[in-house]
């Protein structure tokens, strides 16, 4: 066939030059493949942005018009004029036109956006694929679609509410906070509540301490570790018998608290005793693999393993999906196409064994609300290649992401773990009663999946229980001595603050956001300065404090987590056609059967004293006078009646 000219061409638009590059590369020179640099348009950033017909319209610094069925006025930004230009002129000498952006809301606006801007006069074609391999791009050729109005009516109201909550509550902190800089966010405000929730049951958390007694046994094949369980019959108190707040002991009568001097009495007593082996419990149990990565458990488990950010994720796997490494990265699905299946399976067999194949794919079940959504789990594209063959492609960062997504896409189709679980009781004389010690052991008998991947943790001590216990040939009825015995003191630690994995998790599980919106949210929070970072823990500022004690008060209902998760499954709705987005707009905007988002950021322009706003009570002194933390011009300071005293900006509330 002869070669097309230029004037001949389909031209073929994606969002990012590195994506064009890679799908130019299978469609060779019969396609002009160009980037539009993300986004095309978009809402004006306020009134010096509206077209001059709109600039005085009261909803104006919105950039939409509220008074006509919540329609957006879109512009394109000034960084994007010179593209748009482009594309026009490459339109023009284009035989058809195909959108190939990215499968999801996002990517469905961003080629309807195109569409409208170029108006083109030749054939339009939606192509849609999961990976860019030439197979992936030459079905998706061959099945085209029109572009999915429900799904961009979705991601065009997603933007509009988005809008209408920062646009008309950030004024409102400005206003009573004397801060320009504060914002507020749909979600944004509702991952800084969560952080800030946690930072108050860490302030009103009261340490408490304890004793416990770990002691080694001398048995025919050598020394094994056991642990005080009880005394008298009475179990010892651990670290979750204490009320979290008040540092108390709950249900004391039917606990034994064990103070020092108690403690190093039993521990000098145990030496040299015998000991009898009252109990030995062994239970055979399997573990599955877990599920191929999604968006969420993809950051998460990124977070755990290579210490990355969401945002590092998110950025690497963009890179290693633009060049055609692993499958689209924005996904809530944890779905296996049939021809991944087919390449997990036959890597199994090739790399570990037979024995470790199932007589059938393994498939998973996910929680996915709307279906339209990515139909696919986070996996690597084509054949699978395994990361070694790649290590000259890749970049460190890529390689080690990759190797993750491959390890847990190959171990998912694996066969369970057989594993055994030990329980070892033991019964001594201990001056005036009887101790009870449990010795724990665990014997993997047959790896499974665990030969490929081993799911990390957020507890450091749950990661060995992925390893080996031996504990030695013990039977009911065995006398043995105690060799020695140590006392330790522990203090019972508050609430441990989220890291980005725990946050990312915690919403999901909520239902607040998109996993695929994750990343860009965390990054928001600490470029705002809601939050720091001390090593992996993510600590509210002040600021953060002040903020949502303000949007407790005064915007109860919009910072609320189940009010923000019904938006969430309201919002899906609407891409599945089930709720009319205008409808939806007035109700929220306007309000039906109470306030809506205006009138109540209009009574509590007037209601808010400033004066108390930013005004954070943390107890009272020792002349009964409040102490508090205000938020000044110059960053946060404490007041005791006339005193003040300024605050360091990164110290912990708690």
């Amino acid at each position: 066939m002869a070669r097309k000219s230029a004037a001949e061409k389909p031209l073929v638009i994606v969002e990012s030059p590195a994506k064009a590059r890679t799908i130019g590369k299978y469609l060779g020179n019969d396609f002009l493949v160009e980037a539009s640099i993300g986004h095309v348009r978009d809402l004006p950033k306020g009134r010096k942005e509206v077209p001059e017909q709109y600039k005085k319209a009261d909803w104006a610094y919105l950039g939409i018009d509220v008074t006509q069925d919540f329609s957006p006025i879109y512009i394109v930004p000034d960084q994007k004029k010179d593209q748009v230009q482009k594309l026009k002129a490459l339109m023009k000498d284009a035989t058809e036109l195909y959108l190939a952006t990215d499968e999801d809301r996002e990517g469905e606006a961003i080629s309807w956006h195109l569409l409208e801007l170029l108006k083109p006069k030749v054939p339009v074609k939606r192509l849609v694929f999961h990976e860019i391999t030439e197979r992936a791009l030459q079905d998706a050729l061959a099945a085209p679609r029109a572009i999915d109005q429900q799904l961009v009516q979705a991601q065009e109201t997603r933007r509009i509410v988005d809008r209408l909550f920062g646009y008309d509550v950030s004024p409102l902190l400005w206003r009573k906070f004397g801060r320009p800089g504060l914002s507020a966010g749909r979600v944004q405000s509702v991952a800084v509540r969560l952080i800030v929730d946690r930072e108050r049951e860490r302030i009103a958390f009261r340490p408490a301490s304890y004793w416990d007694l770990s002691a080694k046994f001398a048995a025919s094949d050598g020394l094994f570790p056991a642990r005080l369980v009880a005394v008298d019959g009475k179990r010892l108190a651990g670290s979750k018998d204490f009320d979290p707040k008040t540092g108390k002991l709950e249900t004391s009568h039917e606990l034994i608290l064990l103070d020092e001097r108690k403690a190093m009495d039993l521990a000098r007593s145990f030496p040299d005793q015998a000991f009898r082996i009252a109990k030995v419990e062994e239970k055979p149990f399997s573990a599955s693999p877990a599920p191929p990565f999604t968006t969420s458990t993809l950051q998460q488990e990124a977070h755990r393993k290579l210490r990355f950010t969401a945002k590092r994720t998110m950025q690497v796997a963009q890179s290693l999906y633009e060049n055609g490494y692993i499958t689209y990265m924005r996904t809530d699905s944890t779905n296996l196409a049939e021809v991944a299946l087919q390449a997990a399976r036959t890597l199994v067999q090739r790399e570990y064994g037979k024995e470790y194949l199932p007589a059938a794919a393994r498939t998973y079940k996910s929680k996915v609300k709307n279906a339209q959504e990515a139909h696919e789990a986070i996996r690597p594209s084509g054949d699978m290649a395994l990361p070694a063959q790649l290590a000259n492609n890749l970049n460190e960062d890529q390689l080690k992401l990759y190797d993750l997504i491959w390890k847990r896409t190959i171990a998912c189709q694996m066969v369970d773990s057989k594993e055994r679980r030990i329980s070892v009781s033991l019964e001594g004389p201990q001056a005036g009663g009887q101790a009870q010690l449990t010795a724990g052991g665990k014997t993997i008998d047959f790896p499974g999946f665990k030969r490929a991947y081993v799911e990390g943790s957020d507890d450091p001590d749950a990661e060995l229980e992925s390893q080996e216990t031996i504990l030695p040939p013990l039977k009911v009825g065995d006398q043995i001595n105690c060799q020695s015995a140590e006392a330790k003191g522990h203090t019972t630690q508050p609430p441990g603050r989220f890291s980005e994995a725990t946050l990312t998790r915690t919403l999901e599980q909520l239902g607040i956001g998109r996993p695929s919106t994750y990343a860009s949210i965390i990054d928001t929070i600490l470029n705002r300065e809601y939050v720091f970072k001390k090593g992996t823990a993510l600590v509210p500022t002040w600021t953060a404090l002040a903020v949502i004690n303000l949007l407790e008060t005064s915007l109860p209902e919009m910072i609320d987590y189940r009010f923000t998760a019904r938006m969430e499954d309201d919002l899906d709705a609407i891409s599945r056609g089930e709720v009319g987005h205008v409808k939806y707009l007035h109700t929220f905007y306007y309000g039906d059967d109470h306030p809506g988002l205006k009138k109540q950021v209009a009574t509590q322009i007037d209601e808010i004293d400033p004066r108390q706003a930013g005004r954070i009570i943390l107890g009272k002194g020792p002349d009964d006078l409040e102490i508090a933390v205000r938020l000044g011009k110059f960053g946060p300071y404490v007041e005791h009646g006339e005193q003040t005293a300024s605050l360091p900006a990164e110290l912990p509330p708690d």
